[in-house]
């Protein structure tokens, strides 16, 4: 195995990282993963990178597990940017950071779009306050509410958006349809059709035409969560086409040439299998994948040394060893029958002679003292070992690079058009603007040739 064996073949294009926060056209960086990958960490590496090279970034992230806060040295994130500080702003940049708070960018909307009495009635709501809470596709929907205002805003030119784990890191593209197909759908229609007709009308309208479809939603649903969701529905009835107009304007953000899809996955079978599904998905609905960041690939330092030398080299050492012994063996029985002969080879008016020194002193049962049996200890056989040692270890890493190589190649062969770019792994967790900075410079080497 060559030393070339860990870095990218000359056939795959390389994804320049600089060159595209670099961009001032890109305006929008959306990085998607599987769970598990690194996905936080290349969003913030990336918003720290690109804010000391002059941009003004945001980071907002919908990841519960709110490790960017930690890493950026803020006591906490939430539905409002704040400044992360220790960033170099030399350069002219600056750095924030903001976690999506789902149920309030939902009462935001509310309140920006209805009067106070319509806004409370709503806030106050119990569907309402469920559906703000954990309604299927109400955080994925949120997500897109905040980015666009985010990107309405235009305080910031560059905006990194960190998505959920797995495959509903893809949900926020379906996210609009799904919210809009429910509240322009038959059921809220039905539910919104006595408010509309309104006074005797509505009331007649609601006890003839639809006794029975209300008697079986009653059933269904329980009288008072449907007198909930229909008061619910009565008050957002003018907010309803809003919805669906912004999310239709943020999926046209999403799909407009300033935005760059990073696809994050690890170097193994499952994470790269999800990196392919995203790929092939993004295609689909025409979003602009700017690559592929491979994380945590490890690297060595001796890759000219193959896993099969390295273990015959062990082999060798170990085979030496049990020779070597053998043979120490075989002297120290000889030893102690020739310190069987005549006493008067070595006895002495004062006592028994110890050989190693001449000098007069106990002697173990082994036949050697303890000072003489530690100076016999074979320091050789140590070292040997430790190099049988080593050897293994390396035989190992060489043996995972290459299911790595092996995994990776797999993916570029199916996708031979998508850029790549790999990031050498760190000896210990990211937990600081340090460590951040460490992988922004990995993910713009592109290059794994060096030991961790």
């Amino acid at each position: 195995m060559t030393a070339d064996t860990t870095t990218l073949d000359a056939s795959a294009p390389r994804l320049e990282v600089d060159a595209l926060i670099d961009d001032p056209h890109t305006r929008i960086v959306v990085c998607c993963g599987s769970g598990g990958v690194g996905k936080t960490t290349t969003a913030a590496a990336l918003g720290v990178r690109a804010a000391e090279r002059g941009r003004r970034v945001v980071v907002l992230t919908i990841d519960p597990a709110r490790r960017l806060a930690q890493s950026m040295g803020i006591s906490e994130l939430d539905n409002v940017p704040r400044q992360v500080k220790d960033v170099d702003e030399s350069a002219g940049g600056e750095l924030h950071a903001m976690m999506l708070d789902m149920k309030r960018t939902f009462d935001e909307i509310v309140e920006g779009h209805a009067d106070a009495e319509r806004s409370r009635a709503i806030l106050e709501n119990p569907f309402y306050q469920s559906l703000s809470a954990g309604f299927a596709g109400t955080q994925e929907y949120m997500a897109m509410e905040k980015l666009g205002q985010l990107r309405a805003n235009d305080e910031w030119d560059l905006i990194i958006v960190d998505t959920p784990p797995s495959r509903s890191a893809l949900d926020f593209l379906d996210a609009p349809k799904r919210l809009g197909s429910f509240l322009d759908g038959k059921f809220i229609r039905v539910l919104m059709a006595p408010a509309k007709v309104g006074g005797r009308a509505g009331m007649k309208f609601l006890n003839v035409g639809m006794s029975m479809m209300t008697g079986t939603l009653s059933k269904l649903m329980g009288g008072q969560l449907l007198r909930d969701v229909q008061t619910f529905v009565a008050a957002m009835d003018t907010m309803f086409g809003g919805f669906r107009t912004r999310a239709d304007a943020t999926y046209r953000l999403l799909q407009a040439p300033g935005t760059a899809f990073l696809v994050v996955a690890a170097p193994e079978r499952d994470a790269l299998r999800e990196a392919a599904y995203f790929v092939e998905r993004l295609a689909a609905e025409q979003m602009p994948l700017a690559g592929l960041v491979l994380n945590r690939v490890h690297g060595s330092g001796a890759s000219q040394l193959s896993a099969e030398r390295a273990l015959a080299a062990a082999e060798a050492l170990t085979d030496q060893r049990a020779e070597d012994t053998h043979a120490d063996g075989a002297d120290t029985a000889d030893t102690r029958t020739a310190s069987a002969a005549p006493a008067e080879n070595n006895l002495e008016a004062d006592g028994i002679v110890d050989l190693d020194a001449g000098k007069a002193g106990p002697r173990t049962a082994g036949g050697l003292s303890p000072a003489a049996a530690e100076h016999e200890t074979p320091t050789s056989a140590s070292a040997a070992q430790l190099a049988a040692g080593l050897l293994r270890l390396h035989a190992e890493r060489m043996q995972v690079l290459a299911r790595e190589r092996r995994t990776r190649d797999r993916f570029t062969a199916l996708h031979p058009e998508v850029p790549v770019t790999e990031v050498a792994a760190l000896p210990g967790d990211v937990h600081d603007l340090a460590g951040l900075r460490a992988i922004g410079d990995r993910l713009a080497q592109n290059r794994t040739d060096t030991e961790d």
